[in-house]
């Protein structure tokens, strides 16, 4: 007799526990497939420590094929689901299709960065919502503070010392709080940089920091940010970003080369082709987590609408801690529906209570209240890391060791290079995966994945994100009882503008950063100089661009420098992957990932980022 097929996508907090509670219950008996884009779960809460350069960017992954040895895991994104065939169809990460059969579907799909009308929002700022955003974030910090170091121009220096935060809740003010901790570091680390003074805004439509919890949490963040110098704006928000800086709500214009946008979520958007009930870009469920009319589905975490049983006619808000317990839920659920003679009447339906919840506020320093008793300081901190520990699902020890290191020894102060602005854009279906050259997004509608609706410009109450007039939204910190929330807690922020929405539709996204590509995209001079250097060095300096290999070159005069995908190439050793599409054999600077467009540069006149020093555009990775 042939074994059910159990196809589980998405190994965020709720897919991941359904998976292994599923393989504990079913023993066996069951063919479980778990597919998710990577070949890891991702620890969401500690990626700010990731950015902050505490922790390695191992230690937030979990491998699933290390931990769920009774599943089998398929690199890929769902892009379609035939609730009729039961079949769910995808692409893996090299652009094969493939197609998975089922007998038991659970949808886990997680979230997507929400996109506000704000201008130049999705051109100028970087989520924080996967690991390749938290490593572009480490290395645009540390960039922007030595490039202010080195700058001649006052106001230049100023404003890549000047960071913005847009948003309040939990991503934000972690981020802030973490990422002031780190600049600080690297002035006083280096004595040529005592005059410099980094300065950090953490913006919020809201009357108060972490808006959607106790006052007591809240006023403890504030109190520690503002001793810190952290310039917290509430009732304030970003009115339009450009390359220069953020026009406030408030009429100032503030110049600045970061913009880090933590104002929410909304659901993976695979959801939506469904032609099922909706609930705000959520899947309507039971309160057994099975989709009505279609028992062989569950859907859990961000991607269902989740009726609360302790708070009727509401649905539970996205984040973690309830992604967390209601994987576990749809897993047992699911194994028990494969019971003969089981039925519904063998399901469980969800029910959750939260205990607390902890912010980590840097250093020892947090705000907690576990089990309703508020704590701060270094008490409040030694529950938030304690915490952490246990919820993680492995990688406690060396988690452990990182933060014993970071004790007692200082930060390395260097950027990789590995991840660059343009592959990491806001409005992306994928955020755990960096955008490689020659990559095509997942199609979209006009409005895009991540894009707001009228009812998140205008305040109507969700689950799934901000309202403009305060009320109580989701929340994305850890509980006490459970793992950390994902889902920012900040309000809106932003304003329409014309009646559309911005987004991004092309694969390249022309940000501050990528000015320093745009800079290097010289006329035919440059590239007939570097021909007639490879030419004496007895090479033919001739091109061989490759579609779908861009950046893969033997001949390239520069390559510690990623190549731009417009940029020639040499003749290929061999077919690389897309995710390889940053790597070149011909460069004289193999230290730096290469850009997406534009020609190789000349190697000379460069700083250690593969700058220009006289391009006062330069902005590394300056949009956000």
């Amino acid at each position: 007799m042939r074994r059910p097929r159990i196809v589980i996508v998405g190994a965020g907090f709720a897919g991941y526990r359904a998976a292994r509670t599923l393989a504990r219950a079913a023993r066996g008996r069951a063919d479980i497939t778990l597919l998710n884009p990577t070949d890891y779960f991702l620890y969401v809460p500690l990626l700010p420590q990731v950015a902050a350069g505490i922790l390695e960017p191992r230690r937030v992954t979990v491998s699933l094929s290390g931990t769920l040895r009774e599943v089998r895991p398929v690199l890929g994104e769902a892009a379609d689901i035939d609730l009729d065939a039961r079949t769910v169809h995808y692409t893996n990460p090299e652009g094969d299709r493939g197609t998975l059969d089922y007998d038991r579907l659970v949808l886990a799909a997680g979230s997507v960065n929400k996109l506000l009308p704000v201008p130049g929002v999705a051109e100028h700022a970087h989520g924080f919502r996967g690991l390749p955003e938290a490593l572009y974030l480490r290395d645009h910090l540390t960039r922007q503070v030595e490039l202010a170091a080195s700058g001649a121009d006052a106001a230049e220096r100023t404003a890549r010392c000047t960071f913005v935060v847009v948003g309040a809740g939990y991503t934000g003010t972690e981020v802030a709080a973490q990422g002031q901790l780190l600049t600080d570091a690297l002035v006083r680390a280096h004595p040529l940089r005592q005059g410099m003074r980094p300065r950090w805004l953490l913006l919020d439509v809201a009357s108060r920091v972490l808006p959607e919890l106790d006052e007591r949490l809240s006023r403890t963040a504030d109190r520690v940010l503002r001793e810190r110098g952290v310039e917290v704006r509430t009732g304030t928000s970003v009115k339009e970003a450009t390359r220069e800086g953020v026009l406030l709500t408030d009429g100032e214009f503030v110049g600045t080369r970061t913009l880090a946008w933590c104002v929410g979520v909304r659901p993976d958007p695979l959801a939506e082709g469904l032609g099922l009930p909706m609930e705000r870009g959520r899947l309507l469920v039971e309160p057994t987590l099975q989709v009505p009319g279609r028992p062989e589905v569950f859907a859990c975490g961000d991607a269902a609408a989740v009726p609360d049983l302790e708070r009727p006619g509401e649905y539970t808000p996205m984040t973690a801690q309830h992604a967390w317990r209601q994987g576990k839920v749809a897993g047992r659920n699911v194994a028990a529906s494969l019971v003969e003679g089981g039925g519904a009447a063998g399901l469980r339906p969800y029910r959750h209570k939260d205990l607390g919840f902890v912010v980590d506020l840097g250093g020892v320093q947090a705000a907690a209240n576990p089990l309703g008793v508020h704590l701060s300081g270094p008490a409040a901190g030694a529950v938030t890391r304690g915490y952490h520990l246990a919820a993680m699902p492995g990688n406690r020890v060396r988690v452990a060791a990182d933060w014993l290191l970071d004790a007692v020894l200082p930060r390395q102060e260097v950027q990789l290079g590995l991840v660059r602005s343009w592959s990491v854009p806001l409005d992306t279906a994928s955020p755990e995966l960096a955008r490689a050259p020659g990559d095509i997004a997942r199609e979209r509608s006009a409005s895009g994945p991540g894009a707001a609706t009228a009812a998140d410009v205008h305040g109507t109450d969700g689950a799934d994100g901000p309202s403009t007039h305060g009320s109580k939204p989701s929340t994305d910190g850890p509980s006490t009882d459970g793992s950390n929330p994902t889902t920012d807690g900040s309000t809106t922020h932003g304003s329409t503008t014309h009646g559309t929405t911005t987004h991004v539709t092309t694969t390249h996204v022309t940000t501050t950063d990528d000015r320093n590509e745009a800079n290097d995209m010289k006329d035919g001079n440059e590239v007939n100089e570097a021909n007639d250097a490879k030419k004496a060095a007895g090479g033919s300096g001739e091109h061989h661009p490759s579609p779908e290999d861009g950046s893969q070159s033997i001949t390239s005069p520069t390559p510690e420098v990623g190549q731009h995908s417009g940029g020639g190439s040499g003749a290929r050793v061999g077919q690389s992957s897309p995710e390889e599409g940053s790597q070149s054999i011909d460069s004289p600077t193999p230290e730096v990932g290469r850009h997406s467009t534009g020609p190789a540069r000349k190697p000379s006149g460069r700083d250690g980022a593969g700058n220009e020093p006289d391009s006062g555009d330069d902005s590394a990775e300056g949009d956000r």
